[in-house]
């Protein structure tokens, strides 16, 4: 499932096709949207902004789309009148002047007023997004620290969008990585020099994967990785899928577990006494 710095520059992406241009046709591929969807032909699109993994297009007359990829949906922009050649199936297509933007195979899609976005199942629940620009270390840190997360494990906290939006399976194991944090601890059990590696890391290895298309290895090495031959996964990680490979930082191997039905990676060598 993509994360939050995937949707964001997949709405980057769909901003410059569409944000600020009026919108002179619409298509539906889900019967339910076919009625509210007219209402946005000949809209203006006002701003495209993602909230975590959902995004959000909003127009002049205060409707918004709302969508969230899930595992298969997925949005592409094209040349208006030559859409791409995919089996995939079309569930909404805005098209512009000259171009469109096209989503498929999404299912978690729908159309609402402005005033009803903050009582949405999704949106009303999640917490600050990973990206928000107003979003500090020091909040994060509080919010390590809150009652209603303290006493959770991070490996279940991290991927918890009601703790910060956006942060999905693979950023989980870099920021721990980066941190020196084991995703068994919790956050009451960190020391305060802890709980401020973690959340400037959270933020940190966020961001860098948003300007980087999701790789995570800081700009150094990655220079050095991307003189190699080795494969996209082996230059784009720290530690994520990894397994058995050398630590990048102490040349330990990479192990690789179970948290919350999914896998993540440390490296026992760096973490040490850290562990409980």
């Amino acid at each position: 499932m993509p994360e939050g710095p995937e949707i964001r520059r997949a709405a980057d992406t769909i901003a410059k096709v569409i944000e600020g241009k009026v919108i002179e046709e619409v298509q539906v591929g889900l019967a339910r949207l076919e009625s509210p969807a007219k209402q946005l032909k000949g809209q203006r699109v006002r701003q495209v902004e993602t909230r975590g993994k959902a995004m959000l297009i909003h127009f002049d007359n205060g409707l918004s789309v709302y969508s969230h990829n899930q595992l298969y949906g997925v949005w592409k922009t094209a040349k208006r009148g030559s859409l791409p050649n995919t089996k995939r199936s079309l569930r909404l297509a805005l098209h512009a002047e000259d171009k469109s933007a096209l989503l498929y195979s999404a299912s978690d899609i729908g159309i609402y007023r402005y005033e009803e976005l903050p009582s949405h199942p999704f949106l009303s629940k999640i917490g600050p997004d990973i990206l928000d620009a107003s979003l500090t270390w020091q909040k994060v840190s509080a919010r390590l620290l809150d009652k209603r997360f303290c006493n959770r494990r991070i490996s279940t906290l991290y991927l918890d969008q009601h703790f910060i939006a956006g942060i999905g399976n693979y950023l989980r194991t870099e920021i721990l990585y980066a941190a020196n944090i084991h995703p068994d601890l919790k956050p009451k059990q960190l020391s305060s020099e802890q709980i401020k590696a973690l959340a400037k890391q959270t933020l940190e290895i966020s961001h860098r994967a948003y300007q980087t298309k999701g790789h995570t290895v800081p700009g150094r090495l990655a220079k050095t990785l991307a003189k190699t031959k080795g494969s996209y996964e082996s230059v784009r990680f720290m530690a994520f899928n990894r397994e058995g490979l050398p630590c990048r930082k102490c040349v330990t191997p990479i192990v690789k577990a179970q948290r919350n039905g999914r896998r993540i990676y440390w490296c026992e060598g760096c973490l040490g006494d850290t562990k409980s």
